[in-house]
């Protein structure tokens, strides 16, 4: 197997059990010290469980119904010939791209238009992931997540011009642009690691599993049956999905939660914590200036936050752009990190152990990190030199 190579080679233990074990609760001990000293070891377990609570109910359950649609959807564009049809007039455009298949395109449309997870919705049917190379389906989780959210993002964004006092159409176009620069360079990555793990010339989808499904088409012969087929078999693959990317959502998510959000004073809600990544952010605003330009080091908590959750970092821009901390010129960046990014620390995990490709979710977030910061820095420029070319 493959995943052998990623197997880390077995050495003589240094420790003892016992001192694994008093390791990891010394861990345990420090993780929770972090966040009880400044919040109250009550508040601090409230927090946690309502935190973990809201995201279960308003995010996964949110995402897994995103799932059940575009699994019938996927399922029913398989069934009469759409991905196919994608896949001949796209393969021009995304094999020198991204190299990825035509068909690659379906699953940016369905992730800009939903959430990262709807890639995952495409990848479970087989007619999809036929068109791949073994080596180009873990890609499928950077390219989904780089477009997750977009149309979410882009229409929130332009949303904030009276808060801005400017048009904002400007810097979303230029943010969206950079969000799919960010795509590219992040897939490519990716794809560079698979190559070494997989080859080029393994297919997805083995023959045996495509005579199974041509076996399946040329029995269901009727249009009805085809089309209920399809829905019912595509939705019912949703839920399995949404159910399996719930642990790892609920659990990233929430600590990353609480790592970014700032409260002042704690009661125990959803969603308070202790801002320790802003913090470190402000430390090294000198290299993150020159790099994204934001009016104010609290610019940072914007992409900061996009790591574990866009949509709570959407929530931080008016108030940034009404108290003056920001700009159109951050919008764009702004646009292009939650686009790129969003929330890819709750995701990838999750996304890539749906996949089958667990072993390579380090490579995928390393590949994935790499991509949202040049998405944030290709911003950043390309809105000064729009500046300077159109007087913005």
């Amino acid at each position: 197997m493959h995943r052998e190579k990623y197997k880390i080679n077995r050495r003589k233990k240094l420790l003892p059990w016992w001192g694994s074990a008093l390791i990891c609760i010394a861990i345990i001990i420090g993780f929770f010290t972090l966040f009880a000293v400044p919040m109250g070891l009550s508040n601090m377990f409230s927090t946690l469980m309502n935190t973990a609570f809201d995201i279960l109910v308003n995010t996964c359950f949110y995402i897994m119904a995103i799932a059940v649609l575009m699994g019938a959807l996927s399922a029913l564009f398989n069934e009469f010939g759409v991905v196919r049809l994608l896949n001949k007039i796209l393969s021009p455009l995304m094999k020198p791209l991204y190299d990825l298949p035509g068909a690659g395109a379906l699953g940016v449309v369905t992730t800009y238009l939903s959430d990262n997870p709807a890639i995952l919705s495409l990848a479970d049917d087989k007619g999809f992931k036929s068109f791949f190379k073994r080596y180009q389906l873990p890609a499928l989780t950077n390219i989904g997540t780089s477009f997750g959210m977009g149309l979410i993002v882009t229409t929130y964004m332009l949303g904030q011009e009276k808060a801005a006092g400017t048009s904002l159409m400007p810097a979303v176009l230029v943010g969206n642009l950079s969000a799919i620069l960010g795509s590219i360079v992040s897939t490519r990555i990716m794809l560079s690691f698979t190559k070494k793990v997989f080859g080029k010339e393994a297919p997805a989808v083995e023959d045996s599993d495509k005579t199974e499904m041509k076996v399946q088409h040329e029995s269901e012969n009727t249009l009805s049956m085809r089309i209920m087929n399809s829905l019912l078999d595509g939705g019912k693959s949703g839920v399995q999905l949404g159910l399996g990317i719930i642990p790892g959502v609920v659990i990233i998510c929430t600590v990353v939660m609480m790592l970014t959000n700032s409260t002042e004073v704690y009661t125990g809600a959803a969603y308070e914590g202790i801002g320790l990544l802003p913090i470190v952010a402000d430390k090294i605003n000198f290299i993150l200036k020159p790099l994204f330009g934001f009016v104010s080091a609290g610019g940072i908590s914007v992409p900061i936050t996009a790591l574990g959750s866009a949509g709570a970092a959407m929530g931080i821009v008016p108030n940034l752009l009404s108290s003056g901390l920001a700009d159109a010129h951050d919008v764009a960046v702004f646009t292009a990190m939650c686009m790129c990014w969003s929330g890819y620390l709750s995701t990838h995990v999750s996304m890539m152990d749906s996949l089958g490709f667990k072993y390579l979710t380090g490579k995928a977030i390393i590949s994935h990190t790499v991509g949202g910061l040049f998405a944030g820095i290709a911003a950043n420029w390309l809105y000064k030199l729009a500046v300077m070319l159109f007087n913005l």
